[in-house]
């Protein structure tokens, strides 16, 4: 029954994109505002940029699932927003595995 579902149903690549695209430049628009204290004024450091970045991820991974529920088209949206906020993720513990490995390297 779900593959005829599958087979009836346009295919939207587009759509997924999109949804990949959304957090995806909420994630690189923290980056700029980090690069260019865009809110320093608002007393924001370090830390206020990281928390957006981390709330943009896991928001995206949460309003993904969401998404995953719901009917198509909302679907493939969901699995962009998946996608986008698991990046952010990993791009995160990255971050924090470089900077633990280059401070136990230093004496």
């Amino acid at each position: 029954m779900e593959d005829l579902d599958q087979q009836r149903r346009p295919k939207r690549p587009g759509v997924a994109f999109t949804g990949f695209l959304v957090p995806f430049a909420l994630l690189l628009a923290v980056v700029a505002a980090y690069q260019a204290r865009s809110f320093d004024a608002l007393g924001w450091q370090g830390g206020e940029y990281a928390y957006a970045f981390l709330g943009v991820a896991f928001g995206a991974v949460v309003v993904g699932a969401v998404l995953k529920a719901a009917r198509p088209p909302w679907t493939s949206v969901g699995t962009g927003m998946i996608l986008a906020g698991t990046l952010g993720v990993l791009i995160a513990i990255a971050l924090v595995a470089l900077f633990v490995i280059a401070w136990s390297g230093m004496h």
